[in-house]
């Protein structure tokens, strides 16, 4: 009896052994199917490779479904059995003359990814990854791999994701017609201050300005699949690109100025002293009012923000097309003997004029008058 036991155990782990080493040869397979190096694949689990096996499959459905993309293959050349010599010959030539297009369009892309300063994401209208570029870990510490597949919102703050639905759900209009999309959105990041990269467990927040259009796709099956092309910049306030058409301003949190610097007298010819204790507002053209309320708002929830363009009034007449990139900061360096204190905070402004003046003899404040700041 003993025996028989021993018997059927050892058939057992035999038939298990079988049944493992043909799952780990199908995951094997599965893996070199796809389109990555082999130093990354070969670190890839069983769950990775299903993941990124229906991110990839998702993907070739929406590039299917537009004509005139081509999927990419691999990068090795082969050259099939032919009739003739002459055939096989320029099978293989093409072949080859379509790797170089490849490598071409692969120098191409990271030139526009390098100058773009952010990543390329694809979202799903349920908000998953479907795709992301390879320089994403530059900006958020993950890498492609680690990040494709998952859900958007499990690395969003909370309170951005009713934002993320809105911009992910379709209007009726937009069914056939491409819906712009201009959001900002907090999201994980694995970097630290230094460059370096840490476990999600000590991430921070990033703040990302995200634009695109939602994209609807119709398949091999007639089904409609919708998804969301974006582009992800970070918004760190920083002055390396400064130039002649840029002034910076520093507000209270009610957007009152509090400093500006003396460029804005060359660009919009009011003197800074001019604008102290006055409201951005005042500024604005009334029908971008909105444009400078939703950059207020995710100013106070997310700290960071790019306006969009909008209209400024110029003294003496006319406006001109500006973008303003803001922080929230702290007013002042802490004190020594009070570190305890909260201090208060103000919002650093970084704005960039995009045009000339346009309508200079239109006037549509009373701001704009030489006698208007006199009061």
């Amino acid at each position: 009896m003993t025996a028989d036991k021993e018997k059927r155990r050892a058939i057992s782990r035999d038939a298990a052994r079988r049944r493992r080493q043909v799952e780990s040869d199908v995951f094997g397979d599965l893996s070199r199917l796809l389109p990555l190096e082999p130093s990354v694949r070969a670190h890839l689990d069983k769950p990775s490779v299903i993941r990124l096996t229906l991110s990839y499959i998702r993907m070739h459905a929406l590039l299917k479904g537009n004509p005139g993309i081509k999927s990419e293959g691999g990068k090795a050349v082969e050259c099939g059995p032919s009739n003739s010599r002459d055939e096989r010959q320029s099978e293989c030539d093409a072949r080859l003359d379509d790797e170089e297009k490849v490598s071409e369009e692969d120098v191409e892309t990271n030139m526009y990814l390098k100058t773009l300063e952010g990543f390329l994401m694809v979202l799903s209208a349920e908000g998953d990854m479907i795709f992301l570029s390879h320089n994403v870990s530059k900006y958020m510490g993950l890498t492609q791999t680690e990040l494709m597949g998952h859900n958007i919102f499990e690395f969003t703050h909370p309170c951005d994701h009713e934002e993320i639905r809105n911009n992910l759900r379709l209007a009726t209009g937009e069914v056939w017609l491409d819906g712009k999309r201009d959001f900002v959105m907090r999201i994980k990041s694995a970097l630290t201050h230094r460059g370096r990269s840490t476990n999600l467990k000590s991430a921070t927040w990033k703040v990302l300005h995200c634009q695109g259009r939602a994209k609807v796709c119709i398949t091999a099956s007639s089904c409609r699949v919708s998804c969301l092309l974006l582009t992800c910049q970070p918004l760190p306030l920083s002055h390396t690109l400064l130039s002649a058409n840029t002034f910076t301003s520093q507000h209270s949190m009610d957007m009152k100025f509090t400093y500006c610097d003396q460029r804005v007298q060359f660009l919009l010819g009011y003197s800074p002293e001019e604008l102290i204790g006055r409201s951005i507002y005042n500024l604005c053209h009334t029908v971008d009012t909105n444009c400078l309320t939703k950059n207020h708002f995710n100013l106070y929830w997310k700290t960071q923000s790019v306006s969009g363009q909008y209209r400024m009034l110029v003294r003496g007449g006319g406006y001109v097309w500006v973008e303003t990139h803001s922080a929230v900061i702290p007013s002042g360096r802490p004190s020594r003997s009070r570190q305890g204190t909260n201090h208060q905070l103000c919002i650093l402004c970084v704005t960039y004029v995009l045009s000339g003046v346009e309508e200079p003899s239109l006037q549509l404040s009373v701001d704009q008058t030489v006698s208007g700041y006199q009061s």
